[in-house]
């Protein structure tokens, strides 16, 4: 009997619970003036703001930090991956002024890819990330491999942790289905859920330059797209105006 993944969900458990216990006496501490230049180095979108909008990402960056758990299984998280994964929450974020993610305790890197049963040394391994739901709730994984090149320059529009971040976003309504209810209007739902579906449409019929894994459903959609918007605005403003003012206004961002 293979007892693998028993073991590896009793060491998320522990993880859980101690994070749990930890979080609630968090203290937010400012970032080094070395975190500060990898910030600049390696995030684009922070090394492209203003010092004083500068500011206030290390701000909200310090206190994800102070209060979800950043661990490693198989491999060990370095200070450019704290910071990287801290970028992916703040990001999709950055234009909300108290946002919090109450639905998260721990995040789990590991090395590459894995699989649903959480393995990562053996069978197939297609997983770059996932928001846990059941017994894995209040935790996200990452393949730490797939965090790591979404901030290089050849990630193209894809970035796996903001992608997972996003799906957070969108679960915190209840429901992961591509329509965040605490960030669109009751008024803007319908229209949203229309040009999604036309974008998807467009997608099918190869007359889009959105990646196909948007198709997969609306949840899927949402954090693709918004993958896009925070890696090549500029592109996207110019393919797809639609959609670009659509996802400036819902996460209040002119890119």
């Amino acid at each position: 009997m293979n007892y693998t993944p028993y073991l590896i969900l009793l060491v998320f458990l522990i993880i859980a619970l101690y994070f749990i216990l930890r979080k609630k006496q968090a203290k937010v501490v400012a970032l080094s003036n070395e975190e500060k230049k990898l910030l600049a180095t390696h995030v684009t979108f922070y090394a492209e703001l203003s010092a004083d909008r500068k500011q206030l990402f290390e701000a909200k960056l310090s206190k994800f930090l102070g209060g979800v758990a950043i661990e490693g299984v198989g491999t060990e998280v370095t200070a450019l991956d704290r910071l990287l994964v801290g970028a992916s929450a703040v990001i999709p974020i950055f234009g909300f002024k108290d946002w919090e993610y109450q639905n998260l305790g721990t995040v789990v890197l590991y090395p590459d890819t894995f699989n649903k049963d959480f393995e990562f040394a053996e069978g197939e391994r297609n997983i770059l990330g996932m928001v846990g739901d059941g017994y894995m709730n209040g935790q996200m994984i990452l393949s730490q491999s797939a965090l790591r090149h979404g901030f290089s320059k050849s990630a193209g529009n894809s970035n796996t942790g903001i992608h997972e971040f996003v799906h957070l976003i969108d679960k915190s309504d209840g429901a992961t289905d591509g329509v965040p209810q605490h960030l669109i209007k009751h008024e803007y739902v319908m229209p949203w859920v229309k040009m999604m579906h036309q974008e998807i449409q467009r997608i099918e019929d190869n007359k889009s330059d959105i990646d196909p894994y948007a198709t997969t459903n609306e949840a899927e959609f949402l954090a693709v797209v918004a993958e896009y918007f925070f890696e090549n605005p500029e592109r996207m403003k110019d393919k797809h105006p639609e959609l670009y003012q659509n996802l400036s206004s819902l996460f209040k961002q002119k890119l």
